[in-house]
C-alpha cells in the first residue's frame, strides 16, 4: 500500500510540474502569436497607406481603427479567415480580433484580402470591440493577377460611425458573390 501512495504522490508531483512548466510555454506561445498578428496588422496598415496616402491622416485623426488580413479559397462557395487588431487611438490599447468571411455565387479562386475599419466615433469603436461586427450581405467582385504584387483593388464603404476599406493583393477572384463578414474579439490572444 505504501508503494502505491508513493507512486500516486510521484505521479501527482510530475503532473503538477508539467502543468507549471506549461504555463510559461503557453505565455510565450501567446506572446509569439500576438507579435505575429501585430506585425501583420502593421504591414497591412502600411499597404493601405501605400494604396491611398490620405488614409494615414484619416486613421491618425480617428477614434481608432481595426485592421485584418484574411486568406481564403472559393469554388462556388468560399470562405476566408484571419486575425487582426482593433486599436483605440486615445488609450493606445490594442485588442486582438478574429475575422471570417463566407460567400456564395459565381466565383473561383484564392484570395488575400485586407480590411481596414476607421472609426470616427469612440462609442462605435467600443461596440465593435465588445460585440464584434456582422455584415451579412455585401457584393464582392474583383479581378487581380495571382502573384502580380500589384494592388488589385481598393474600395470603401461607409457605416454609422466610420468607413470600411477592402484591399486585395496577390489574389485572384473572378465573378460576383454574396458575402458575409464577421469580426469578433479573440479570447485566446487577449
Amino acid at each position: 500500500m505504501q508503494v502505491h501512495k508513493q507512486f500516486l504522490f510521484s505521479a501527482a508531483l510530475v503532473s503538477s510540474m508539467a502543468l507549471l512548466g506549461a504555463g510559461p510555454a503557453f505565455a510565450q506561445d501567446k506572446a509569439a502569436k500576438q507579435a505575429e498578428v501585430r506585425t501583420k496588422a502593421m504591414q497591412t496598415l502600411q499597404d493601405f497607406y501605400k494604396a491611398d496616402p490620405k488614409l494615414k491622416d484619416a486613421v491618425a485623426k480617428a477614434s481608432g481603427y481595426a485592421v485584418f488580413t484574411t486568406y481564403g479559397l472559393s469554388f462556388g462557395l468560399g470562405g476566408a479567415g484571419g486575425k487582426g487588431i482593433a486599436h483605440d487611438n486615445k488609450s493606445k490599447k490594442d485588442v486582438y480580433m478574429s475575422v471570417a468571411q463566407a460567400s456564395a455565387g459565381l466565383q473561383i479562386g484564392a484570395s488575400d484580402t485586407r480590411y481596414l475599419f476607421v472609426f470616427n466615433d469612440a462609442k462605435v469603436l467600443a461596440d465593435f470591440i465588445a460585440n464584434g461586427w456582422n455584415a451579412s450581405a455585401g457584393a464582392a467582385a474583383g479581378v487581380g493577377a495571382a502573384g502580380s504584387g500589384a494592388t488589385a483593388g481598393a474600395g470603401a464603404g461607409e457605416f454609422s460611425g466610420g468607413k470600411q476599406y477592402a484591399l486585395t493583393k496577390n489574389g485572384l477572384q473572378v465573378g460576383a458573390a454574396v458575402a458575409g463578414l464577421k469580426a469578433w474579439k479573440d479570447d485566446e490572444l487577449n
